[in-house]
Order: C-alpha cells, then sequence, then structure tokens
C-alpha cells in the first residue's frame, strides 16, 4: 500500500539518489569461523515491552538534562550521573544482551538470577562492535551509566505497578588481566526489569537493530515493534510518535527523518510511509 505518493514521491527518489546504507551500518563480523558463528546462532535477540513502549534511554551522548515524560497514567522521571551522563540507546544494548541470555536459559530450563555472567568480547561482537582496547573501555563507561541514571516511574510489569526510583541496573562486576582489559563481566538487573523477563513481557528484535547507526532510528524500530508486532500495519500522527520518541528535535527535522527512512527502506522488520496529508506515519511488516 502506498501512502501520499505523490506528495513526497520525488523528494523522496532525491534522497535515495545520495543515500548508501544511510541508516544501516556493515557488519563488523563475518560468520566466518566456528566460534563467532555459533556466538551468533546460539542467542535470540530480545527486548523488554516496557522500555520499548517508554523513552527510559538518551538519543544523544553527553546528555545531562534530568528528563519528565507523561503518557496516560505513566509518568516517569529519568536524571542523569553528574559524571558521566545520561544512559543512552547504545548503552541499553547491554541491557538487551542480559534479556537475551536470561530468556535463552529460560528456554534451555537452566536456573536464572538477576546476575547475568558474560564475557565482553561475546558482547561486542554480537552487538556489531568492534573489538579493540578502546571498544572494551566504551562498554565499562556504558555500565557505568547504566548504574549512574536514575529512574522514578510508576512503570507496570507483570501487572504490577508501583512507584519507586532504580537505577538502570543495580550493580556491575568486571573482572580485568593484568593488561587492563575487561574479560568477564558480570550485571545484576534491577526487580522490576527482571520480573518482566521471567513474566516473559518481551519481545524478539532483529539482529539488525545493532546495526542502525542514528539513536532516533533505534528508537523508532522499539516503537514499530512494540506497536505493530505481528499486525500488518500501525499508524500514529507524526507529532505523537515524535513525543514518544523522547527526542528534544524539532518536529520539522523529525519530518525529514522520517522521509529519509520511508525512502531508503532501511528499517529492519518495516516498512515506513508517511502520509503528507494527514501528517501520519505508516509502518507495515516487511514481507520475508
Amino acid at each position: 500500500m502506498i501512502y501520499a505518493k505523490n506528495t513526497i514521491q520525488y523528494e523522496c527518489e532525491a534522497i535515495q539518489k545520495n543515500t548508501e546504507k544511510k541508516h544501516l551500518s556493515p557488519k563488523k563480523h563475518k560468520q566466518t569461523d566456528f566460534f563467532i558463528a555459533d556466538i551468533f546462532n546460539n542467542l535470540t535477540f530480545q527486548d523488554d515491552i516496557a522500555s520499548m513502549e517508554h523513552p527510559l534511554f538518551a538519543l544523544k551522548a553527553g546528555d545531562i538534562k534530568t528528563r519528565k515524560y507523561e503518557h496516560n497514567n505513566f509518568s516517569i522521571v529519568i536524571a542523569p550521573n553528574a559524571e558521566y551522563g545520561m544512559a543512552t540507546i547504545h548503552d541499553k544494548d547491554i541491557w538487551i544482551y542480559c534479556i537475551s541470555k536470561l530468556m535463552q536459559a529460560i528456554y534451555e530450563e537452566k536456573e536464572i538470577s538477576r546476575t547475568v555472567h558474560f564475557t565482553i568480547y561475546d558482547y561486542l561482537i554480537t552487538t556489531n562492535r568492534h573489538t579493540s582496547g578502546s571498544d572494551y573501555s566504551r562498554a565499562k563507561d556504558a555500565l557505568e551509566r547504566l548504574r549512574g541514571t536514575s529512574i522514578t516511574t510508576n512503570i507496570e510489569t507483570a501487572q504490577t505497578r508501583e512507584a519507586h526510583g532504580f537505577g538502570l541496573i543495580d550493580a556491575w562486576r568486571v573482572v580485568e588481566e593484568k593488561d587492563g582489559r575487561m574479560v568477564r563481566v558480570s550485571v545484576t538487573l534491577p526487580d522490576w526489569l527482571y520480573r518482566s523477563i521471567t513474566a516473559n513481557q518481551v519481545l524478539t528484535i532483529s539482529p539488525d537493530y545493532f546495526r542502525l547507526r542514528k539513536p532516533l532510528d533505534r528508537r523508532i524500530y522499539e516503537l514499530a515493534r512494540k506497536h505493530c508486532g505481528n499486525q500488518k500495519e500501525w499508524k500514529i500522527g507524526l507529532e505523537l510518535l515524535l513525543r514518544k520518541t523522547g527526542s528534544s528535535e524539532k518536529l520539522k527535522g523529525f519530518r525529514q527523518s522520517i522521509k529519509s527512512l520511508v525512502a531508503t527502506n532501511e528499517l529492519p522488520d518495516y516498512s515506513v510511509a508517511y502520509d503528507l496529508e494527514s501528517d501520519m506515519v505508516i509502518f507495515t511488516q516487511k514481507s520475508n
């Protein structure tokens, strides 16, 4: 189905001519050796529904501004760490990785707890990152931001609503070799997130999510996956979509971002259309 084709067709065609994988980064690790292939093949990526719905993570690095978000009966106040700033949506990859590891263990009928143990190499590989020393350091900084970012909310998980404050993770621990490189990591998740996992309030996401370059694109994908789900289509007004992303971008700039996604068709799992007359964004499932 095509929406408002005549009103945006030529603009989108112009964007396409100047765009080569504008939104998706290349795959950094080819699955050529058995070890890497085993990492990819045995892990299905999962994200929790509550954080897909609500903008808990900053969309830009270095954000030190306390943010407030209200929608229907939910309210969220997100305060950054004074030294490390707000946890970003790229930092959320650690969350997704931990959720995925726990869901895999549940599927395999293994005992689980709020503390997840993993090697930093596996995390970097599976989330499409490089494995240089700086990438290890950035992962450690991400853990600091996740621990330091404070959330106060009445968010509901597993049919339980409660008003409380918490960090995005409760604790983390890193074992380092003598050269300072991180080897093993332990991350303790907050109670409410663990409750979501054990109640199976998660959704599978595409591995290509980690290839999305722009934080806004990742947030838009989360919302599309949450609301479109297995439906054929999901429609939302442009202004409401902007508010749900938590972005501070102006409406005019956000409209251009949506038009770019329409033109490139690079959003994983979903095609994006924009109806100029109604100012509606339409997500439809891509055919396999």
